[in-house]
């Protein structure tokens, strides 16, 4: 299967960047390489670092942007160690970062990758496949409080203690080993009349086991710091989330970074020194437009967030 992944907000994204053509920028979220193809066109002199830590993806993007020459240069690794890749690259300063954190159509399309509910393979949702921790540690590891907190906290699932109960004792028979027989114990769990309307009863469950294995949450803030810390002046910071978990990180850790002192009001100067490092570009997140929302589903949830370091 060739790796494919519709690029969300493309124009937006570019624009939002405000692209130098002598700058160097980093896709953190290398994927199938859309974004990059974009951001590559606007560059004369500059250069594009692009990570992935999913080898399918990183070898299609790859062979992809490979008419770009030495402007693209491809890593394996994650990029939450910016700074360390950076540093091997000797690179100093960057004049633009972006993150795309979606899943990309392709692992959620391919059954072995074990992302999706909707096709039977081995439970796996690693987006690093030389790493050893999978889906399967989790559903059949996990003690029924831990899944009931992470499906709860990463999935924002109603059922989260049901579904804990059930995957439980579902295990005490057999291990649960596939992404149908996962989904089977959560229809279990879920009351039929619960399960009438919205999304897909798995949906939220597999989400939050994703996220738990790749600890997807854990890594955006100090990513966005370290960002930040090796950007030049000027230079643009630009993030697509896709569920509410995500998106308050990012938009806690802007404002935080935004707003500089931490004094407590009734301190009549600033003792603390710390200053605002960067300026929000976008107040309110900006959202797919009706038409690529008909045109590619998946953007339906998409907000983006922008800011510029000061």
């Amino acid at each position: 299967m060739a790796f494919k992944h519709v690029s969300i907000m493309l124009k937006e994204c570019m624009q939002g960047l405000n692209i130098n053509p002598n700058g160097i920028y980093v896709d953190g979220t290398l994927g199938g390489g859309g974004h990059s193809f974009k951001l590559l066109q606007y560059l004369d002199k500059g250069r594009l670092i692009g990570i992935d830590q999913d080898t399918d993806a990183l070898e299609a993007a790859t062979q992809r942007l490979a008419i770009f020459g030495e402007k693209f240069t491809p890593v394996h690794n994650n990029y939450s160690e910016l700074k360390s890749i950076l540093e091997m690259l000797e690179i100093e300063r960057i004049d633009g970062f972006l993150l795309d954190l979606g899943v990309s159509s392709f692992q959620l399309d391919e059954a072995e990758r074990g992302f999706s509910y909707m096709q039977d393979g081995k439970l796996d949702m690693r987006m690093n496949q030389s790493d050893e921790f999978t889906a399967y540690d989790v559903v059949n590891g996990y003690s029924a409080s831990d899944l009931n907190r992470i499906i709860r906290a990463y999935g924002e699932e109603n059922w989260a203690s049901r579904i804990a109960e059930f995957i439980v004792k579902e295990r005490e028979e057999k291990p649960i080993e596939t992404t149908y027989e996962l989904v089977d114990v959560i229809k279990k769990a879920i009351p039929a009349s619960a399960r009438k309307d919205g999304p897909h009863p798995a949906k939220r469950t597999f989400q939050a086991i994703r996220i738990e294995v790749n600890n997807e949450l854990g890594i955006i803030e100090k990513t966005i710091e370290d960002a930040v810390s090796v950007m030049n002046k000027g230079g643009r910071i630009a993030i697509i989330t896709f569920h509410s978990l995500e998106d308050r990180i990012v938009k806690s850790t802007f404002k935080r970074l935004a707003t500089g002192c931490v004094c407590p009001p009734e301190f009549p100067v600033c003792m603390c020194g710390l200053k605002p490092q960067i300026k929000l570009i976008t107040r309110k997140p900006i959202v797919p437009s009706e038409t690529e929302v008909e045109e590619n589903p998946r953007a339906r949830s998409a907000k983006l967030r922008i800011a510029e370091k000061k």
